[in-house]
């Protein structure tokens, strides 16, 4: 895909993967539709991008999907790519876990994004081309204890990804997943021991490493498909 003047939508976009991809992006043209909950990092990264717009938000509040995709219309006149990236996580054991947390999880990490992937795609088959990305990660396709519910999610997004570009194959629409391990992120930013250290991971990924792996998906020739990546840190054998 030739991505100059290609229109995206990212999900997360105010710090971690999400900030990361856009500014890749913009590096070959990309003009791009930014939500998250922190419109202070949205303007900031906003500034640093050539062309954005920003809608701030709660991704799981039912009519963002829709809202992320008319503005994208409004203000470039059409959607190219949907980066599906919007996700937190909840983990703990069994007498510990916090269930109304790990029920909102679900609400972000599953029920937002199965909508904004149908919102993506029912536009994308009225135009005859486009991509939806899907952050899942290494736990959308193995368990430990604790994360169940979260790997429970992300197994969630994997069973979508792929029954979505089955159903699309033979088309110009191109469905992938991105399967990151541990990348240091804001999404651990609260818990008491990083996972680094927990896991003996000295040397996480970066969010620029998850980007460069989205722009090659996306750069692949149209009859290159890419279901999934999987891109892990050297010291990480979960």
């Amino acid at each position: 895909m030739d991505l100059k003047d290609k229109v995206a939508i990212i999900t997360g976009a105010s710090s971690g993967i999400g900030r990361a991809v856009a500014i890749n992006l913009n590096e070959v043209g990309v003009k791009f539709i930014l939500t998250g909950r922190r419109e202070d990092r949205l303007k900031e990264l906003k500034d640093e991008l050539k062309y954005a717009a920003i809608l701030a938000g709660d991704i799981s509040q039912n009519e963002m999907p829709q809202n992320l995709l008319q503005t994208a219309l409004d203000t470039f006149g059409r959607c190219d790519i949907v980066f599906n990236n919007a996700g937190i996580i909840t983990v703990g054991s069994i007498d510990d876990i916090d269930i109304d947390a790990m029920s909102y999880m679900v609400r972000v990490n599953v029920e937002a994004a199965f909508r904004m992937a149908y919102v993506a795609v029912k536009h994308f088959k009225s135009t005859g081309s486009g991509y939806l990305l899907n952050t899942s990660s290494v736990l959308g396709t193995k368990v430990r204890p604790t994360a169940g519910a979260y790997a429970g999610t992300k197994f969630a997004i994997e069973a979508l990804t792929e029954a979505l570009r089955i159903e699309l194959s033979r088309t110009s629409i191109g469905v992938a997943a991105v399967e990151p391990g541990l990348v240091k992120t804001d999404l651990h930013r609260d818990w008491p021991v990083p996972p680094a250290q927990k896991l003996n991971i000295p040397q996480p990924l970066q969010p620029e490493d998850i980007a460069r792996v989205v722009r090659f998906i996306l750069e692949q020739p149209d009859h290159v498909r890419l279901p999934r990546v999987l891109a892990v840190p050297a010291d990480q054998d979960l």
